[in-house]
């Protein structure tokens, strides 16, 4: 059996919205895999400690800590925040997991009842899916309290009923979800480094969105700036492209899930 962590950035609100991106992202891990992947994370944790003093419980939020915003103001430099988050992502390729991003584009939608939670879960837990089911391995997804009362109403229905839009955009055809098992758990992010792991992975991604696949391009804000280059997303997507599933979206190299299209 598999677990999916997930978390987001952005909100999923439509037509009113305080974020253009919605960004929702998995990492998953057989379960054979989780105890050994705890362990190393909380290896690195302890290095982190040691190296830059930050505290091996302490929740890592990764838009406030990049902007130097509570609880993090003032604790670290501009260049060690930089230095920790390039830490981050050299030291996952040690893990054994897979990531999955979606990206939801509230300037292309056309229509006012789009769902964007609805369609950005979907579609990643469709791409799990997609990777589990020739091995029958069944999965179940473990999130922030947040939006689990959502997801759960989502992930009830669309192992009912499920359309899939065609690759050339023609249509659509029902393919139900199968290997996913239980309602989404809740669980606090402060107390799993996986779900911190994964706000991190999907706010670097946010950043990718706005500079290579919006059209025209997003602009980061000043406090971003003043940690990461533009160009910093593409190298530490560099860094963990063995663990990210590729396969989940042809048309792009980092297999980000981008919609509408």
């Amino acid at each position: 059996m598999y677990i999916a962590y997930f978390d987001e950035t952005g909100d999923d609100g439509y037509p009113v919205y305080s974020s253009e991106l919605f960004i929702l992202t998995s990492l998953y891990m057989h379960s054979s895999n989780w105890k050994e992947n705890y362990y190393r994370i909380y290896e690195f944790r302890k290095e982190l400690k040691a190296n830059y003093g930050f505290p091996i419980k302490e929740e890592f939020h990764a838009k406030e800590f990049i902007t130097d915003k509570d609880p993090y103001h003032g604790k670290y430099t501009a260049n060690i925040r930089k230095e920790i988050i390039f830490r981050f992502f050299q030291f996952i390729p040690s893990l054994d997991i897979k990531i999955i991003s979606v990206a939801i584009d509230k300037q292309k939608i056309q229509r006012p009842e789009y769902n964007v939670l609805k369609k950005a879960l979907t579609y990643n837990v469709q791409r799990i899916e997609n990777d589990l089911i020739k091995t029958q391995e069944k999965f179940l997804i473990i999130t922030d309290e947040g939006r689990v009362s959502a997801m759960r109403n989502i992930t009830r229905s669309i192992q009912k009923i499920n359309y899939i839009p065609t690759g050339d955009g023609s249509g659509s055809y029902r393919k139900e979800i199968k290997c996913l098992i239980e309602d989404p758990l809740p669980k606090p992010s402060n107390e799993s480094f996986f779900i911190q792991l994964v706000d991190l992975f999907s706010f670097i991604i946010n950043l990718y969105v706005k500079q290579n696949l919006c059209v025209p391009k997003l602009q980061w804000g000043k406090r971003i700036l003043n940690v990461l280059d533009y160009g910093n997303e593409i190298t530490l997507l560099d860094l963990i492209r063995g663990k990210l599933n590729t396969k989940a979206s042809k048309s792009n190299e980092y297999g980000i899930v981008y919609y509408p299209k």
